[in-house]
């Protein structure tokens, strides 16, 4: 019996193209279950036959981290895609994992709701179609908005999902005091499809802003650090605090807020007057205010539409530049924003909560690229903070191992203890994670 015969009685399954592998790594079948129910058995088969499964929503993350040992089936979660319930008094939604953000976020927005999680994949994916709600939780997805919300770990309140045997469970709930059991949303939130498969979330909304306004600063590399300390302590109440810095040029300094139209307005003025003042920039013509009438919800997404992540035309969705996601404290921003720069690297995103990518072209060399990883995450661990290689040209991947994808990982051991507990056959995603997890 075929590997396509002995699954097709659980789901849907066709033989896998070349475009199916993952991360270089071929795959076998793709299966798209249409309910938990149909990927609980799926799940069970696959355990029962060592089947090495890994889950893809629009595939538009599915080169973050490290490549699979191996591949057998790939799980596509866009049959369960729908939206399952919308509680607008609560604001609280329930969505299938494969519901893509960019559907999800026009559902809501009939309601005056919005879940503040940005599509950083934007042009990635079947379609172009960016990211699902399952994938963004499988990477803990966030980007310019959350010094608004906080990461999208905060902002699930519950999961259903599919153990590796074939066990249906759910955790959490549709209220967000709800506390009852295991956090195993949190848990689920980064942990790259490696512990369980998702089959519906349930996430905190917010209230769409009515007026969304933006104030942008060219900020020279010696005004950067006050830049950046007068606007984390600033009483204007931003949603967004990012930076823009690509090597040899001023540093780019966006900020978005967001409410009533007269309270928006009046506060993009004080920023703008701000940043304006003598001796803080360095020149009052650096600062712009941009003002809208409106904003649109797409705008809203990406209120720096330079700081999106860097996958925006077809040209660049075709290669494979080298990725980091790094984290500092706040007063180290500038610190490593120069450091990037000092090593060709442009970097982008929240100095409001010190979480940015770094980017270096797919055509630097691999010692390049390499000594770059090494100086960047040394920047990181003095400043109190921490590297993550997500994606890279294959030399420079095969370059690295494990640590030097992650870098060093405190709980490592328990990390394997969960692990061990959730998916003691390592059928999920087998070494894409942390430790070779």
């Amino acid at each position: 019996m075929s590997l396509e015969q002995l699954l097709g009685a659980t789901c849907a399954v066709r033989p896998a193209a070349e475009e199916d592998g993952v991360d270089g790594v071929p795959a076998r079948v793709v299966a798209r279950p249409a309910s938990a129910q149909e990927t609980s058995e799926l799940m069970r088969a696959c355990s029962a036959h060592g089947l090495a499964v890994v889950v893809r929503g629009h595939g538009s993350k599915l080169e973050w981290g490290r490549p699979p040992e191996r591949v057998d089936v790939v799980l596509e979660t866009g049959g369960m895609a729908g939206l399952v319930e919308h509680a607008r008094g609560d604001l609280v939604a329930t969505a299938g994992a494969g519901m893509p953000l960019t559907r999800l976020r026009h559902l809501l927005a009939d309601a005056g709701h919005e879940l503040v999680v940005d599509d950083l994949a934007v042009g990635r994916g079947a379609d172009a179609a960016g990211s699902t709600l399952g994938g963004a939780v499988a990477t803990n997805l966030s980007g310019p908005r959350r010094l608004r919300a906080g990461p999208l770990r905060d902002l699930v309140l519950g999961v259903r999902l599919v153990l590796a045997d074939g066990t249906v469970a759910r955790a959490g709930g549709r209220v967000v005091k709800n506390v009852a059991g295991y956090d195993l949303g949190k848990l689920m939130t980064g942990s790259f499809g490696t512990l369980a498969v998702v089959t519906e979330v349930t996430v905190r909304l917010h209230p769409e802003p009515q007026e969304v306004r933006q104030v942008h600063a060219l900020v020279p590399r010696e005004h950067l650090a006050p830049v950046l300390a007068h606007l984390v302590r600033t009483r204007t109440a931003p949603h967004v605090l990012d930076v823009h810095a690509v090597p040899g040029a001023d540093a780019q300094v966006s900020v978005g807020l967001g409410g009533s139209p007269g309270s928006t307005r009046r506060r993009a003025a004080q920023l703008a007057a701000e940043l304006s003042s003598p001796g803080l920039v360095g020149s009052a013509e650096a600062v712009v205010a941009v003002d809208p009438e409106r904003v649109t919800v797409e705008e809203i997404a990406h209120v720096v539409p330079s700081a999106a992540e860097p996958w925006s035309t077809a040209e660049e969705v075709a290669r494979r530049p080298t990725l980091l996601r790094v984290t500092t404290r706040l007063s180290g921003t500038a610190e490593l924003v120069q450091v990037a720069n000092d090593h060709g690297l442009t970097i982008t995103g929240s100095a409001g909560v010190g979480v940015l990518r770094a980017i270096l072209p797919e055509e630097a060399q691999v010692e390049t690229a390499l000594g770059a990883v090494m100086a960047v995450r040394a920047a990181t661990t003095r400043l109190g903070g921490s590297t993550v290689v997500l994606d890279a040209p294959p030399a420079v991947k095969a370059s690295l191992d494990a640590e030097g994808t992650w870098g060093p990982v405190p709980g490592l051991e328990l990390m394997r203890r969960v692990k061990a507990q959730f998916d003691p056959g390592r059928t999920l995603a087998p070494g894409r994670f942390v430790g070779g997890l």
